[in-house]
């Protein structure tokens, strides 16, 4: 199998781990170098820590970063559902679908992916692009109790 082939079918692993509210991830998917980014923005910018600190890349940063993120969207979005278009080792969207805690607003946007491959093939950025919107109404709702 190619190793663009190989990604999508982790990426659809990943997919349906999310739906399932399973915190498990694909082998080889994620170093725990990986950085994530939010519209430009490096995760571990907007914890308003330094960003240099250890502790905050730990958080941020690989397994444990894709997994503290997704536990914020959970929260936000208790009934989250992701659904994938068009996908390649550069990336692609996916269309994410719930209902907003708290207000109970559904909310449905498409989430542009940008992903820069390490040469040992496993994803070492993975940038998120969400329409402003939508990104302040996973904020207000992240952030009810």
């Amino acid at each position: 199998m190619a190793r663009d082939q190989t990604l999508i079918a982790k990426l659809d692993q990943l997919i349906q781990l999310f739906n399932a509210k399973a915190m498990d991830l694909p082998d080889g998917l994620f170093d725990r170098k990986t950085q994530f980014r939010l519209n430009g923005a490096p995760f571990e910018t907007l914890l308003g820590q330094p960003p240099n600190d250890p502790l905050v890349l730990m958080l941020t940063r690989g397994p444990a970063g894709y997994r503290f993120m997704t536990k914020a969207l959970q929260h936000a979005v208790p009934d989250a559902k992701l659904e994938r278009g068009e996908l390649s080792e550069a990336g692609g969207e996916v269309w994410l679908s719930g209902h907003c805690r708290g207000t109970g607003e559904a909310i449905n946007t498409v989430v542009a992916i940008d992903l820069k491959m390490a040469p040992a093939g496993w994803i070492a950025v993975a940038e998120a692009r969400v329409e402003a919107g939508s990104l302040e109404k996973l904020r207000e709702a992240r952030l009810r109790p």
